[in-house]
């Protein structure tokens, strides 16, 4: 048994252990260091030793840091001190604009900015915002009066205008009737709105009755003359200077054209007429049924003291 167990197979003479060479141990050894041949820097490829490395991480937004030097906050300080400066300025102004105000409309005194016409804002005009609801309706008729008022006496000049040009008036008087119609519309625009239409529109805006008392009288000097332009009767220059029925009717057998013209400028006064009969009746019931006339003849009353006084 013993026997069989002697020979010992690595005790061949063709097997070398290698590790019993000094050389290759201390090879062994370095490579066991290193990480072995497959960690070994001298062998990695030329190709991957020219690669650049990679950049830095930015930092991130929270972790960066600013540095404000002394000169900047210096200046932001007083930059601060100057706006706090104007808002205190503003503030102030706001106040002083407001207390005007009050005072103002303690006063009666109503301040209006010009919107009308919106080409060139001269006058002030926003019935929806400055008359009560209950008398827009009134109010925009008053108005429609008023315009037709202002397209009656323009095309009356254009009437009389093309009358002069053509010849169907005498000569002796054709430019004074020009002058005339040129005199209707520089008096008759702005003076049937100064006259009637602002106090109309006032009296709604405050309920004053003295400005109703004012518009009646008024108004009525207008009905007057556009009644009268209607007919035309030849009292100045034959009547041809107002674009009426008697004078269209005369024009007719000289210029057709013409005669045409003063026909349109005679309905135009007519139903102008009719217009502002509408709007005296509806103001006046207004006026009547709301008792403004009691009021009427008491601020009437207290004026006359005043005057007396």
């Amino acid at each position: 048994m013993a026997g069989r167990y002697d020979s010992n197979p690595f005790d061949a003479d063709d097997e070398v252990n290698p590790f019993s060479d000094p050389v290759v141990r201390a090879q062994a050894a370095n490579n066991k260091t290193y990480g072995g041949s497959f960690y070994d820097t001298n062998t990695v490829p030329q190709a991957n030793r020219g690669l650049n490395p990679l950049p830095p991480e930015p930092l991130n937004a929270s972790d960066a840091t600013v540095d404000i030097p002394l000169g900047g906050a210096k200046e932001l300080k007083k930059k601060e001190r100057e706006l706090k400066q104007r808002e205190d300025e503003l503030r102030k102004r706001e106040q002083e604009l407001k207390r005007r105000e009050e005072a103002a409309a303690k006063a009666g005194i109503v301040i209006e900015d010009k919107n009308w016409p919106p080409f060139l804002p001269i006058l002030h005009h926003d019935i929806p915002r400055d008359i009560p609801v209950h008398l827009q309706r009134m109010m925009y008729y008053a108005y429609g009066s008023w315009l037709g008022m202002l397209w009656c006496l323009t095309w009356n000049f254009i009437a009389v205008t093309g009358a002069w040009i053509k010849g169907a008036v005498a000569t002796t008087y054709g430019v004074q009737i020009w002058f005339l119609a040129i005199i209707y519309i520089l008096a008759g625009v702005p003076g049937s709105y100064f006259l009637w239409y602002r106090p109309l529109y006032r009296a709604m805006r405050t309920e004053s009755a003295l400005k109703y008392g004012w518009f009646f009288i008024w108004y009525i000097v207008h009905i007057a003359f556009v009644a009268l332009a209607a007919v035309a009767p030849p009292i100045v220059f034959k009547g041809k200077s107002l674009a009426g029925i008697l004078p269209t009717l005369s024009i007719f057998g000289d210029s057709t054209v013409i005669g045409v013209l003063y026909m349109i400028g005679f309905i135009f006064f007519v139903l102008e007429v009719l217009l502002s009969v509408f709007v005296l009746k509806e103001v006046y019931s207004y006026f009547r049924g709301s008792g403004q006339a009691a009021e009427m003849k008491r601020q009437a009353a207290q004026g006359a003291l005043r005057a007396a006084i």
